[in-house]
């Protein structure tokens, strides 16, 4: 069985509640770091585990901490960015929802190690049950001692509170977060200042990921040596995966970095292998806003070498034969799935979630929605598909925020992959329309260990 160090306690009756989650261990971590540790000393314990950021981009947690400004007399504060909202991405809404104290004990950890005062959990204005889930569990842990005023007679204070979001994706990208937190328009910010030196209410400011957050509590207690020897390489710890499309068993997994691939698609202690003994045609690794990768390249590098469940191996090769960790929701696609067909819907969503702030972005994300619709309803030409690559590079790396670079990059990956399907469309556009299914691709899983009865 892999190693757990965020989900071990999971399956235990009641461990959502206080009481349970303190039998198994809970809050040694708060302890340990209020009456041992410096805030110096828990940040440096966090640079030693090799954390990296869990929510998407991937960078080392303990440098972000460290670039937090430190004004005589300015308020410090700490924010969780728990917008999900990225097709695909479902893994911290689980946590939330059935092991909230490993989020508030990180919380409080982190908030010790930054000066913060005060704190607050953005959520996803959707995520009603977990707003209230969080609200008991913050209610709970203030009546134990673990929040409020002299927290363990450590002589720290902190309060922290669960603020519902806007209702749009835009508000997961830590500015326009902020904007939203102030009660503005959550668009997002330019940059410079970060937030860390101008952040919330223009005071220095930490967004971090909820599992990022809950990824300090077993660093603390096991010192982050211990951490950054799970793992592999600069990909340390353990990491939350959100398993969905035609999987035999979809749903969120905790697997150590350096993880093969086609282990975890196949393997009986994760996905299982396709639903419905089909095969592997494509995956999405990290979330809709990663690069598609065809099913030779999700299993192997373009070397031939295996590829793992790692940041370096996943973009190993670049965009051209990689693609990204991102947020982990990890999409597979069966060799009947249309990649035309899901290309437009993730363009929709995209185009429907532009804050419209920038002209690359509102624009561009608008043309590469309505060209793909026509090309997926029949009406498409040869030239649509050069047109989709030429408006792509237009919006990538053009925005202030990353939502345009994530609109960009599906597209662009999928006609690099499968552009003869995108031909087939136009070629055939009764055939596609009778179908649905594109032209079928697949690779046969690797290890024959683990090769899949078809």
């Amino acid at each position: 069985m892999a190693r757990k160090l965020l989900l071990e306690h999971i399956n235990v009756p009641g461990i959502n509640t206080l009481d349970v989650y303190r039998q198994k261990g809970g809050y040694r971590s708060v302890e340990k770091a209020l009456k041992t540790l410096s805030p110096d000393d828990v940040v440096e314990e966090v640079k030693k585990s090799g954390l990296r950021g869990r929510g998407g981009a991937g960078f080392p947690t303990g440098m972000k901490w460290s670039f937090l400004a430190k004004p005589e007399g300015v308020e410090r504060y700490l924010v969780c960015n728990a917008d999900e909202s990225e097709p695909g991405t479902f893994k911290d809404r689980y946590l939330m929802t059935y092991i909230p104290h490993a989020l508030i004990e990180g919380m409080i950890v982190s908030s010790y190690a930054l000066g913060a005062k005060t704190s607050y959990i953005y959520v996803r204005g959707e995520m009603m049950p977990q707003i209230r889930i969080l609200e008991k569990a913050i209610a709970e842990a203030k009546s134990a001692g673990f929040l409020g005023k002299n927290i363990l007679g450590s002589g720290y204070d902190l309060e922290l509170y669960v603020q519902p979001g806007g209702g749009a994706y835009i508000c997961g990208e830590e500015t326009a977060l902020l904007e939203s937190l102030e009660g503005k328009r959550g668009n997002p910010r330019i940059k410079p200042p970060f937030p860390a030196i101008a952040g919330l209410y223009g005071c220095p400011t930490v967004v971090n990921n909820v599992e990022s957050i809950a990824a300090v509590v077993p660093i603390i207690n096991d010192g982050g040596e211990e951490y950054a020897k799970v793992g592999i390489g600069r990909s340390t710890g353990t990491k939350l995966i959100s398993a969905s499309g035609n999987l035999v068993r979809p749903g969120v997994y905790e697997i150590e970095l350096g993880l093969p691939v086609e282990e975890f698609i196949y393997s009986d202690e994760y996905c299982g292998g396709i639903a419905n003994g089909k095969r592997l045609k494509a995956t999405v690794a990290g979330g809709s806003s990663v690069p598609v990768l065809p099913a030779n390249l999700t299993l192997k590098l373009a070397n031939g070498d295996p590829r793992l469940m790692s940041y370096e191996s996943l973009s190993e090769g670049g965009f051209a034969t990689g693609t990204m960790m991102g947020s982990g929701g990890f999409i597979a696609f069966d060799e009947d799935q249309c990649i035309v067909r899901n290309t437009w819907n993730f363009s929709r969503f995209y185009h429907h979630e532009s804050c419209g702030q920038c002209s690359p972005c509102r624009e561009g994300t608008g043309w590469m929605e309505k060209v793909l619709h026509r090309i997926e309803h029949g009406h498409g030409k040869m030239s649509d598909i050069d047109l989709l690559v030429d408006v792509s590079k237009k919006i990538e790396g053009n925005t202030i925020c990353p939502l345009g670079d994530a609109a960009a990059w599906p597209v662009a990956s999928a006609i690099r992959h499968f552009r003869d399907e995108f031909e087939w469309h136009v070629r055939e556009p009764q055939k596609s329309q009778q179908t649905n299914y594109g032209i079928a691709r697949y690779a046969e899983p690797i290890a024959s260990g683990l090769k899949q009865e078809n």
